[in-house]
């Protein structure tokens, strides 16, 4: 979470050196990053072309997968086409996050109970499908040579602090592993296999990555964000554990990235002010998205998915309408 009341300067690596570049920056929401799949769609379609893409959380993962699907376009035709990078996203999802085991499945009992007791407790759930997925999808040597650059996001639970690698770093995969790993429901990932470096979802201290997107000195913003502004109103069971741990990281959640929008909104107007354009549009749900983690199916994703598009759809156009950088609200 950044609450610093005045913005930093924008500072730009070797890597991240046009200060007109366009950046992609995709949010965290665990599997509402469904809607962002169908929210990258419409971007995509309506012309939209990212030099960089962020992510955290489920939005590391969309996004890692984009630089994927560029990198392998541009090895084979010599550009990308971005619609079809979309859609391959989309089919992606519909094809393997189809129910929880797909996911993650819940640890025995016994097992979790003995090694919590050991000092040993490694989450509640097994991630080890997610990190399959993404070890079998992601090719390590085409992101690093791909005609986009990408930054993932995840939390140093040993020290605190909010960490970005490119897809250079040696071990940007652990990275990935570590920015989709919940707090208490999976295990905190050794980077390298290094036990003094372990990390967690990159949402505990920033849900959009904004602020490193800005410091890189994009001069065009597209984000997409899982959650409402507002929170829940449906009701839910909050004796079930899960349910209970999911719906309080949610609620967390959806302040921190209001707050990262916020400060994002607050810069854009203060460059403004100064001569210095910096276009920013937000894509976000109107109303609070519903899944539970541990019973959906391909049609709720795919539900998803619709309504991101809907809603990537509407920004855009509106974008075009008035000329101007849109914000949903």
């Amino acid at each position: 979470m950044v609450n610093n009341p005045t913005p930093p300067t924008p500072t730009h690596s070797p890597a991240f050196s046009n200060p007109r570049h366009k950046a992609l920056v995709l949010g965290g929401g665990s599997l509402k990053g469904a809607f962002q799949v169908g929210a990258v769609m419409a971007l995509f379609e309506s012309g939209f072309v990212p030099d960089q893409l962020y992510g955290i959380s489920v939005g590391s993962l969309n996004a890692a997968f984009l630089a994927n699907e560029a990198a392998h376009q541009h090895a084979s035709t010599g550009q990308v086409d971005w619609p079809k990078a979309g859609k391959a996203l989309i089919e992606f999802w519909i094809r393997h996050i189809t129910k929880p085991d797909d996911v993650a499945v819940i640890r025995s009992r016994f097992v979790m109970g003995y090694n919590t007791l050991l000092s040993r407790f490694d989450g509640l759930l097994d991630n080890s499908p997610i990190q399959n997925l993404i070890r079998n999808h992601l090719d390590l040597e085409a992101l690093k040579t791909g005609p986009v650059r990408i930054k993932v996001g995840a939390v140093d639970i040993i020290e605190g602090d909010m960490r970005y690698a490119d897809a250079s770093d040696p071990n940007f995969l652990d990275y990935i592993y570590a920015s989709s790993s919940l707090p208490f429901l999976m295990p905190a990932i050794q980077i390298g296999g290094d036990h003094r470096r372990a990390f967690l979802d990159g949402g505990l201290r920033e849900v959009a990555p904004l602020r490193v997107a800005i410091e890189d000195g994009a001069g065009e913003i597209a984000c997409v964000a899982c959650h409402a502004k507002r929170i829940y109103n449906e009701k839910f069971n909050y004796r079930n554990l899960l349910n209970l741990m999911d719906r309080v990281k949610d609620i967390t959640v959806n302040q921190l990235v209001n707050n990262d929008i916020a400060w994002a909104e607050r810069y854009a107007e203060r460059e403004h002010l100064h001569g210095r354009q910096l276009h920013l549009t937000i894509i976000r749900p109107t109303e609070p998205l519903h899944l539970n983690m541990m019973k959906f199916t391909s049609d709720d994703i795919g539900r998803l998915i619709v309504m991101g598009y809907q809603a990537g759809t509407d920004v855009m156009k509106l974008r075009k309408g008035d000329g101007q950088a849109a914000v949903l609200p």
